[in-house]
């Protein structure tokens, strides 16, 4: 079961915010104003639309509205310098078309507007996420696992630098971009990560997912040499062709090794294969000369995936493998848990158990992650220890944020505790060589 469908107005906000957003920063240069403005703007969409219907183009009344709000505030202000952005806003809003400065799109030019490199890296994408995915506060914690008051104080911190040290917040030219690439390329990802991995609520966010691979299209184009934008790109097709043999017809996860692999999107895994060789193959490394990136290696486990016919044929030595790569080069929490399970894999349930332990004691945020108790009942269960398992799979129930991760792990649970009433039953029969 899918996520219910965004509404209309949903979906004209979502698609348009960037726009409002990036428009109004690029005249402004005010971060909260943009936001403030464009957020007015969706609240009287919300009053107005309902009552008088929604106008022919939604897009350019949410704009118009928001740009006279931008206004309005800026005469309030009363200063020569708003005065200048106030005529500036007056004009006509600027084509969205590429005007030939390579974007091509307005959504790429916010992220890399917004990804400032004055900024440090872990609060630009935290601000750019806010900014131009929509994500909620608590969403994005999540995904940087941090806690969410850290994560409000983060983007406090960094609108408050951008106000106190007047930054500047232009568009770069397209040939200036290298120290912005690597936090674009991270928010990409975290908002696929989050439309393919809900961190709560109920279904996928298929908008999200889609929305993530347009981005990572537009910055292939951008960057047509640059190995971890090709990566990246070729990372979210494999992963986003597993989509139509992930649920249940009832919600639940099904796991990859139980997936109907028939269902995965062929022409997906086909394009996805195209990009992963252009990675491989590109000149202009953004990693450095003989290095390989993040995106490249998860684009690689994802290819080994997509290309086994069976799940008995895939190539857990060459998972684990790069793995190895991935955890030596990043030291991520997140990498060390996932690679439990390939160890796991690999090696044998009771390997994957000593692995996960490991990886709790060597990165303490390991042990916050909801999945560890997830990845604990699966590796005890494939072991044969029921009891710890129903334990196990008792603790991921309590941490699961997702309604189809709920239905999974409650149909393990149901299976273990199927498995220990049959061994009771087999236990109370007489043993014919007693009687």
């Amino acid at each position: 079961m899918s996520s219910s469908p965004p509404s209309p107005l949903d979906s004209v906000v979502r698609t348009e915010w960037p726009r409002i957003v990036a428009g109004l920063l690029r005249v402004t240069g005010d971060w909260d104003l943009a936001e403030d403005c464009a957020q007015d703007a969706t609240e009287r969409a919300l009053l107005t639309w309902p009552r008088d219907g929604v106008p022919d183009n939604p897009g350019a009344w949410l704009t118009s509205v928001a740009r006279r709000r931008a206004v309005d505030v800026l005469r309030r202000r009363n200063s020569e310098s708003r005065a200048l952005q106030e005529v500036a806003l007056t004009e006509p809003a600027p084509t969205t078309a590429d005007a030939g400065s390579g974007y091509a799109d307005d959504r790429l030019r916010l992220l890399f507007t917004c990804c400032h490199p004055d900024l440090t890296l872990p609060d630009r994408v935290a601000l750019t996420l806010r900014t131009v995915s929509g994500l909620t506060t608590r969403e994005i914690a999540r995904l940087l696992l941090v806690k969410e008051s850290a994560l409000s104080q983060r983007l406090l911190r960094a609108r408050k630098q951008i106000s106190s040290s007047g930054l500047v917040l232009a568009v770069p030219p397209t040939d200036e971009v290298a120290d912005r690439v690597a936090s674009v390329l991270a928010v990409i990802y975290l908002v696929f990560t989050e439309g393919y991995s809900a961190t709560e609520g109920a279904g996928l966010r298929d908008e999200l997912a889609d929305e993530a691979i347009a981005l990572a299209q537009l910055a292939t184009w951008l960057l047509p040499e640059h190995d971890e934008a090709q990566a990246l790109r070729a990372l979210l097709l494999l992963q986003h062709a597993r989509r139509p043999a992930r649920l249940t017809s009832t919600g639940a996860l099904i796991p990859l090794d139980e997936q109907d692999r028939t269902r995965w999107d062929r022409p997906l895994i086909a394009a996805g294969l195209e990009a992963l060789q252009l990675a491989r193959e590109a000149t202009c490394a953004g990693t450095g000369e003989g290095s390989v990136g993040p995106y490249r290696v998860q684009a690689e486990i994802a290819a080994v995936h997509s290309t086994a016919q069976t799940p008995q044929a895939v190539d857990w030595v060459a998972i684990v493998a790069w793995y190895d790569a991935l955890l030596s080069a990043t030291a991520s929490p997140v990498v060390a848990m996932n690679r439990t399970v390939a160890v796991g894999m690999r090696d044998g349930p009771e390997a994957g158990l000593v692995a996960l332990e490991e990886a709790i004691d060597e990165h303490r945020h390991v042990r916050e992650a909801p999945e560890v108790p997830a990845i604990r009942a699966d590796l005890l269960r494939r072991s044969g220890a029921n009891l710890p398992a129903a334990d196990a799979y008792r603790e991921a129930l309590a941490a699961a944020r997702t309604a189809d991760a709920r239905m999974y792990l409650q149909r393990r649970l149901d299976e273990v505790l199927d498995a220990m009433a049959r061994l009771d039953v087999d236990l109370l029969q007489p043993n014919p060589e007693d009687t």
